[in-house]
């Protein structure tokens, strides 16, 4: 599958589910829009850790691959 060009749209994997997100979207973008705090969240893009510090910089292709794992605290 292929970039969805009527809305600009980019197909990605996000822990083993296929989702169409915006082209040129970072990864800072997009985990806000899911309202989850970069202070409390891994991401691990195409199989490699991403630093938090390049979350706002690193944007998103076709085809990427990302797992979210996000810190939950509690007692």
């Amino acid at each position: 599958m292929k970039t969805d060009s009527r809305n600009s749209n980019i197909l990605i994997k996000i822990n083993g589910e296929d989702k169409f997100v915006p082209q040129n979207i970072s990864i800072l973008k997009l985990i806000e829009s899911f309202k989850i705090n970069k202070d409390r969240v891994v991401i691990e893009l195409n199989k490699n850790i991403l630093k938090k510090d390049l979350f706002d910089f690193t944007l998103l292709s076709e085809n990427d691959e990302l797992e979210i794992v996000t810190f939950v605290g509690g007692g």
